[in-house]
C-alpha cells in the first residue's frame, strides 16, 4: 500500500566548528588590509555555499582563527577546502605583492585544525577567537 505522506529531510541544527589555519612557512603576510579583505570575502563565501562565518580573525598575521556553523550534511574538509583555496587565489590577485614572501605559489600550509562546539563552550571559543587579534 503505497503512502500519500511526503517526506521531508530537513537540518534541524547546524554544527559549530572552530578551525584554524597558518600561511605557508608562517610568514607574516596578513596585514590589516588582507585581514580586512579575508573577512569580507569569508562572508560571500559562506553565503555561496551555506554555512556561516561568525568570527573571523587573524592571528600574529600568520594564521587564521574561524568559527562557523555549518548544516551537518555539509563536510568541513570541503568548507575549509573551499575557504583556502578561494582566499588563497583572491589574495594573490589583489594583493600580488604576497607572492614574493612566499615560494612555490602557496598561501596557506596544506594542513588545519578544527574542532567541533558545543553549546556549553560555544562563548569560550568566541573569547579566545577574539583574544587572537589582541595577541
Amino acid at each position: 500500500m503505497k503512502s500519500n505522506l511526503i517526506h521531508y529531510r530537513a537540518c534541524v541544527c547546524n554544527i559549530n566548528y572552530h578551525i584554524v589555519w597558518s600561511v605557508k612557512y608562517r610568514r607574516k603576510v596578513l596585514s590589516a588590509d588582507i585581514e580586512k579583505y579575508l573577512k569580507a570575502l569569508s562572508q560571500i563565501i559562506a553565503v555561496k555555499h551555506h554555512f556561516t562565518v561568525h568570527q573571523f580573525e587573524c592571528g600574529e598575521k600568520d594564521h587564521i582563527h574561524c568559527f562557523i556553523s555549518a548544516p551537518p550534511t555539509t563536510s568541513i574538509s570541503s568548507i575549509v577546502k573551499t575557504l583556502k583555496g578561494t582566499m588563497a587565489r583572491e589574495v594573490f590577485k589583489t594583493f600580488p605583492s604576497v607572492k614574493r614572501y612566499l615560494w612555490g605559489g602557496h598561501l596557506w600550509n596544506p594542513s588545519y585544525y578544527v574542532e567541533t562546539i558545543g553549546s556549553v563552550s560555544e562563548e569560550n571559543i568566541r573569547r579566545y577567537i577574539s583574544g587572537q587579534k589582541e595577541g
